[in-house]
């Protein structure tokens, strides 16, 4: 496998801000970086809190992806740590990626395609496989769309995640507004008016807000 040239790492996010992305809580983001499964890229070790870029915010969707389709850690733990010697800090987003499952076997295995080489992980023995192809492309277009909430929200449009845009924060489409400060300012008893008559915002923009707003932090509750 040959080398990958990377970007330097991009955007900040706290925890929190990036389990909101990633679709889980903030603790799991720490869990997953301090055992490994992705980087705090913006963070020089030992530093607390960790920060984390916009490039580990997609490995962590990529992560929680992967144990959606039943690979479990511990499969995914030595195909992360084998892929970063040519990969880089973000190996997931860099290879061919496909869930494998086996009737009547619990665990699933992953599998990196890369050129005719295939690697495999986990048991299968003999039973018919089904392979589910993870796209890290369209991973890194949800992500600036709103992160994993957009799987829940897929007729969302007026969310935007860019790096080089307030630091990566969820913004309204086209406008330097946080979605945060639209989302807390639509719970207040004059909030709509004010998004509309001071931000110039449409009932659509300030909708779209809310709704990510809200099924992101039922993310953290979830955890």
């Amino acid at each position: 496998m040959g080398s990958v040239v990377l970007l330097p790492p991009r955007g900040r996010y706290l925890a929190q801000e990036g389990g909101r992305l990633a679709g889980v809580s903030g603790g799991t983001i720490g869990q997953w970086a301090n055992y490994g499964y992705i980087r705090a890229s913006q963070s020089e070790s030992g530093d607390y809190p960790k920060v984390y870029s916009f490039q580990d915010t997609a490995e962590a969707i990529l992560v929680h992806e992967l144990l959606e389709k039943g690979v479990p850690l511990k499969v995914l733990r030595p195909v992360i740590e084998g892929l970063r010697e040519t990969r880089g800090d973000w190996p997931l987003q860099h290879s061919e990626l496909e869930a494998v499952t086996a009737e009547d076997v619990p665990i699933a295995s992953l599998l990196v395609n890369e050129g005719d080489v295939r690697y495999e992980l986990g048991p299968h023995g003999w039973q018919q496989v089904e392979h589910t192809t993870v796209n890290p492309e369209r991973v890194v277009a949800d992500l600036r769309r709103g992160g994993w909430a957009v799987r829940d929200l897929p007729d969302l449009k007026h969310v935007n995640v860019d790096p080089d845009y307030l630091s990566g924060r969820p913004t309204i489409r086209g406008r330097r507004v946080p979605v945060s400060l639209v989302a807390e300012l639509a719970a207040e008893d004059d909030g709509p008016e004010i998004l509309r008559e001071d931000y110039d915002l449409t009932a659509e923009q300030i909708d779209d807000a809310v709704r990510w707003w809200k099924a992101s932090s039922a993310y953290e509750r979830a955890a």
